[in-house]
């Protein structure tokens, strides 16, 4: 993977708008996706960030739009603590060795997040997702834009 980027400051870093690409694979079944897009932080006056990511989704050769949202909000120390758009708790996020490892258990699924920056304009989460019916691994790559 490289050498991992130090982030003091979670939201300061995040801030902006990133090309998205993530690549889906179902580790079961062996079908993939790939969802290009972009995601936009949005400074909230609560001083967090709303997470705005939208593009398209394409699986097993039919492509769809997509969009989700989430909120950062600020935690200790610069970091991060990331809500599902209704509130909903989602993980912690700190970036302070450039390297986090997240955990969301959702029903019988574990979500498992690995974050890794890797330099002022790149940064990358991988999510494993396993649980009786689910075997994926999702590979996003962010590109900030200017």
């Amino acid at each position: 993977m490289g050498e991992c980027w130090p982030v003091p400051e979670v939201l300061a870093y995040l801030a902006g708008r990133w090309g998205v690409t993530r690549s889906v694979w179902d580790l079961a079944s062996g079908a993939e996706g790939e969802f290009t897009g972009t995601t936009e932080f949005r400074t909230e006056e609560t001083g967090g960030l709303l997470h705005h990511e939208s593009g398209v989704f394409v699986w097993q050769g039919v492509a769809r739009p997509a969009e989700r949202t989430l909120r950062f909000l600020p935690g200790p120390g610069g970091s991060a603590d990331v809500r599902f758009a209704d509130g909903r708790p989602f993980h912690e996020l700190d970036l302070t060795s450039g390297r986090h490892i997240a955990d969301h258990p959702c029903a019988a699924d574990l979500y498992r997040g690995e974050f890794t920056v890797r330099d002022a304009d790149h940064w990358r989460t991988v999510w494993h997702v396993r649980g009786p019916a689910k075997d994926l691994v999702l590979r996003t790559d962010y590109a900030r834009e200017s």
